[in-house]
């Protein structure tokens, strides 16, 4: 591998895991307030104990994201100075704007939030955690702004001395049509993760010693069955939406990179009415498949919504661009391109199906698995269903973050040859004077780096999980139903 190729490599690794957070930080803001304001409207102290809950969950992944991030915005001086010497007129107003909302906004009222239990009056606290969730949105708004740029270049000048792109208006960078499309996409499937993650811990408190347990392992056991029939929901309804957004989004990238998405079909020929692949087979070099598994017209209904619209194929494209940009290959690596855009729906798919199987076998008080008697075809199906969830319950929050990867795989490698499509090439944004070895060392670096965070944030996580419900910090708790005033509901509020 060459200085570029380990330097795509290495802002890959780094994007990737860096984004392994930002959607749960995003999310479990957002259920954090929504819980919290829920026990300020009810006063229901198990909704308290669930707030401090996801509050602490949200408090782990932020601190490990924020560092992330950092390591992430280190990388365009030290990879890609030449992009950076580019783009940074661009680039530069919206990091600024994201590193104000992340590292002192967003932080500075989760501090508030997290040491003002007990503190501050109730509505004042509230208002703390709702700052932060709004700050993650606004944050990512603008961050996939900055991208959008990339995909879809809009508001700048290039300077004809400089050769730098310079920003005309930061209102319409903002309002660029991919980054409409592409940010409420990004927000379903976000919120998918974190309502996940909390299905996953939530339904392994209440069931996590299967189906034919009588007796709850905590007296939190109706608590946490709520939290994963929350989890469940939140899972449930981002997915529809990612469904509802992809397919905006899909149509607004067919007309602004017609090439990524006759890549992420495989499609070589021009075709009126063209067919959908379910599953195709082909070579490596990303010829024309030898087998492909199609739906007919469903294609061109993804890609403008007219069952009959002609979608152009990889081979017309790449002489159009020949003749607009000049000599060279403007195919990204189709089967990359083909199987991310595939695995990014299915995992999404079966994460929606799980959510949904929860809930169903969940339902009206049941325990997922268990044999309540039945035996008509549904009941059989449900228990077998309600048991595979149960025995399958770690791995549940790696389908909406397999499905963001992959979805991000095929954004960025499907819009090769271009850093900034149409306009700056990946080739000739690398660091000038960078070498393999500088490279290989810094990589190795941050892998060390990434390895040892993943294990402080899963080790973390799992002590949070095994952990009984406790109510706000560094004072005593009650169990509902037990004729104690609630701790949180002190005077001090």
């Amino acid at each position: 591998m060459d200085t570029l190729d380990l330097s795509r490599l290495q802002f890959a690794v780094v994007t990737i895991y860096h984004y392994f957070f930002v959607p749960l930080s995003i999310s479990l803001a957002a259920i954090t307030a929504g819980l919290q304001t829920a026990w300020v409207r009810t006063g229901r102290h198990d909704l308290q104990r669930l707030t401090m809950f996801t509050g602490k969950l949200l408090m782990v992944t932020f601190a490990v994201g924020v560092v992330t991030g950092l390591v992430q915005e280190f990388q365009f001086g030290l990879s890609w100075s030449a992009f950076s010497r580019f783009y940074g007129d661009v680039f530069g107003p919206t990091l600024a704007i994201e590193g104000m909302l992340a590292f002192f906004l967003e932080a500075t009222f989760l501090g508030l939030w997290f040491f003002g239990w007990d503190r501050m009056p109730r509505l004042a606290h509230l208002a703390t955690i709702w700052i932060v969730a709004v700050g993650t949105l606004i944050s990512a708004f603008v961050i996939l702004g900055a991208n959008s740029f990339m995909q879809n270049p809009v508001a700048y000048d290039v300077d004809p001395e400089t050769g730098r792109a310079e920003l005309t208006s930061f209102a319409e960078l903002m309002t660029n049509p991919v980054n409409l499309a592409a940010y409420p996409h990004t927000l379903a499937g976000a919120f998918m993760t974190g309502g996940a993650l909390v299905l996953a811990i939530s339904a392994w408190r209440a069931w996590g010693r299967g189906p034919a347990r009588e007796a709850p392992a905590d007296d939190d056991h109706a608590t946490w069955r709520s939290l994963a029939r929350v989890g469940a929901w939140v899972t449930l309804v981002a997915g529809a939406a990612v469904v509802l957004t992809g397919d905006h989004l899909g149509k607004v990238i067919t007309e602004v990179q017609p090439m990524k998405m006759a890549a992420a079909e495989a499609l070589f020929a021009t075709e009126t009415g063209a067919a959908f692949s379910i599953f195709a087979v082909g070579p490596l070099d990303g010829g024309e498949p030898f087998f492909s598994l199609d739906i007919p017209y469903v294609l061109s209904v993804l890609a403008t919504g007219d069952p009959t619209s002609t979608v152009h194929g990889i081979t017309d494209l790449q002489g159009q661009y020949e003749q607009q940009y000049g000599p060279g290959s403007y195919v990204p690596w189709v089967p990359v391109a083909y199987w991310t855009f595939r695995l990014m729906i299915g995992t999404g798919v079966v994460a929606i199906a799980a959510a949904l199987a929860l809930l169903w076998a969940s339902r009206g008080g049941r325990t997922p698995g268990r044999d309540d008697g039945g035996t008509s075809l549904l009941a059989r199906v449900t228990r077998v269903a309600g048991r595979l969830l149960l025995r399958f319950l770690p791995l549940i929050p790696l389908l909406p973050v397999a499905a963001n990867t992959f979805g991000w795989l095929f954004t960025e490698t499907a819009r090769q040859p271009w850093l900034v499509f149409g306009l700056f090439r990946t080739e000739d944004g690398v660091s000038p004077g960078l070498t393999e070895p500088e490279v290989l060392a810094s990589l190795l670096g941050f892998g060390v780096l990434y390895g040892i965070l993943a294990v402080v944030w899963l080790r973390l996580v799992l002590h949070l999980s095994r952990q009984d419900l406790t109510g706000s910090p560094g004072t005593p708790t009650s169990r509902p139903g037990d004729g104690a005033e609630p701790a949180a509901l002190v005077p001090a509020y």
